[in-house]
């Protein structure tokens, strides 16, 4: 990520004609990076070497007569070049002391400004462009491909508009002075661009009110950034952030919500009395943030078990890596009910299970190749624990708690990789694993009883979600749960419903055979046509 470095007087600036004119014509590099020509507005070219902050030559014209370009070094013959009033190119090398005794040439046209060709084009094209902006007194680097704000640095005094860029400095007048800003720009990527970097060093800017949502989209930025820095009080925080939103259009948000959310984590991270559940829960809901733009939002989130906000971005964040996800799906598994029955969710995730949980068990028959009797077949084979789980999940009793139930549901419906997924499953433990399955079990016996449950307007685990579910988890912990005694009729009633689904897939491809013959069967063309005709009586 970009960032911009503690900075260091080079000289002294020359007052100009008016305030907005710094004195400055320009600055060019030398020789090499530490070198630098500074052409003032009035009369003088001076050769500074950077790292000393000291000069090394001046030259001057005549009373009278002043430079009108920036002078420029030709490093093939070692040569200044420079126009005086507009008209005069006047030529000269480092050990000529008197300009009047240099080479000069009058053309009868002004010249604005010179050129020299430094690289060849293969090697020109390959240099680093660094665009900056400027915020009153702020200079800042803004990332072009991306659009955000990657550094900003208060200037003392008044920036003039002006900007040179020699190797990894910068040169900027303001004030009664010029300066130079160590930088660093490297090749940008999308995680550093949009904050996932939080490295860079914005301290002192100062902290202003969100503006009106018809300024520009770098005034909006310059908002989010300041909140990085800030102590503000949490009443303060809330209010300005409150005010952003309503006053920025989308396309400002885009921009500056990741910068934000950023700043707010990191100091909720360093201070553990600071925490803006609120306004993070506002931020997730523009649908501008993502778990590569805010790592630790997540993190943050469980840690301070703000299960609410877990479940948001559970909701709109797309990248959640899969050990995110495990650590999500053991706070949730692990929460005590008395806990989760304290938890504000979503209203339309507790509805969906409070209907689930509400909805009559229904007829027994043969749902999707199950039937009572294959469940009666597998209770006579258990005893104990194993039969009493079973006769539960065929009652309808929930395993686990109605908001705990809404929260693994999220987990669910979770983007993943099995490849990635796997190894971190294994770090559940037996217990929460056999839970989990228990849940997984219920879940896959009320939509074997009703198909309905599954709606596509209604935010919901499909049954196809819960089967992958229950297989990565047999796969992760199938040595285990065969071990271990409790998961002795969980195991059984699986196999029970793999049995039956066996069964159903194979009398389904034996039905299929007779609908190919039924397709191939031609139809005939002597059907007798007819038509039935309303007349209606007025």
């Amino acid at each position: 990520m970009a960032a911009l470095y503690e900075g260091y007087t080079l000289c002294g600036r020359v007052s100009g004609q008016s305030l907005s004119d710094s004195g400055i014509q320009g600055i060019e590099v030398e020789r090499d990076n530490d070198h630098v020509i500074v052409t003032d507005s009035s009369r003088s070219v001076t050769l500074y070497m950077v790292s000393d902050q000291k000069p090394l030559s001046t030259w001057t014209v005549k009373q009278g007569q002043t430079f009108t370009c920036p002078a420029v070094y030709n490093s093939q013959t070692k040569e200044y070049v420079a126009v005086s009033d507009s008209k005069v190119i006047r030529i000269w090398k480092e050990e000529d002391m008197l300009l009047d005794k240099v080479f000069k040439s009058t053309v009868s046209s002004d010249i604005w400004r010179v050129h020299m060709l430094l690289y060849t084009f293969n090697t020109f094209y390959r240099e680093p462009i660094v665009d900056v902006c400027f915020f009153s007194d702020f200079l800042c680097i803004w990332n072009t491909n991306f659009q955000t704000l990657q550094a900003g640095k208060e200037m003392a005094g008044q920036i003039y508009g002006q900007l040179w860029r020699y190797s990894n400095k910068l040169f900027i007048p303001h004030g009664k002075m010029l300066s130079v800003i160590p930088y660093e720009c490297p090749k940008s990527c999308l995680s550093s661009a949009l904050g996932k970097l939080r490295q860079a060093k914005t301290e002192g800017i100062t902290f202003i009110s969100p503006l009106h949502s018809n300024e520009s989209i770098l005034t909006n930025v310059k908002v989010c950034v300041n909140f990085l820095v800030q102590t503000a009080p949490l009443e303060e925080v809330q209010k300005e952030v409150e005010e952003l939103l309503s006053h920025a259009d989308s396309q400002d948000l885009q921009f500056s919500v990741g910068h934000l959310a950023s700043a707010l984590v990191s100091r909720s991270l360093a201070n553990p009395s600071f925490y803006t559940s609120d306004i993070l829960v506002q931020l997730v809901r523009t649908q501008f943030l993502c778990h590569s733009v805010c790592p630790d939002l997540l993190l943050l989130a469980l840690e301070r078990k703000d299960y609410f906000l877990c479940q948001l971005c559970l909701q709109f964040f797309p990248d959640i890596p899969e050990a995110m996800t495990c650590a999500c799906l053991k706070a949730f598994i692990s929460m005590p009910d008395a806990d989760a029955e304290k938890v504000t969710l979503e209203p339309d995730s507790i509805s969906f299970m409070e209907a689930l949980i509400a909805r009559e068990h229904g007829e027994a028959s043969v749902q999707n190749g199950f039937s009572s009797s294959d469940d009666k077949d597998c209770s006579d084979a258990l005893e104990g624990d194993g039969k009493a789980r079973i006769s539960a999940a065929s009652e309808g009793i929930c395993p686990v708690e109605l908001h705990k139930a809404a929260l693994l549901n999220e987990v669910l419906q979770t983007a993943y990789s099995d490849t990635f997924l796997l190894p971190h499953l294994k770090d559940l433990s037996s217990r929460q694993i056999i839970l989990f399955l228990q849940y997984l079990h219920y879940l896959y016996l009320r939509y074997c009883q009703d198909a309905s449950l599954s709606k596509p307007d209604v935010r919901s685990p499909s049954l196809t979600q819960i089967m992958d579910w229950i297989c990565l988890l047999l796969d992760a912990h199938f040595t285990v749960l065969v071990m271990t005694p409790e998961a002795r009729g969980l195991l059984m009633s699986l196999h029970i419903f793999v049995k039956s689904q066996v069964k159903l897939v194979s009398e389904l491809g034996k039905i299929e055979a007779s609908f190919q013959e039924l397709d191939k069967m031609k139809v005939k063309r002597d059907v007798a046509q007819y038509s039935i005709e309303i007349i209606e009586l007025l």
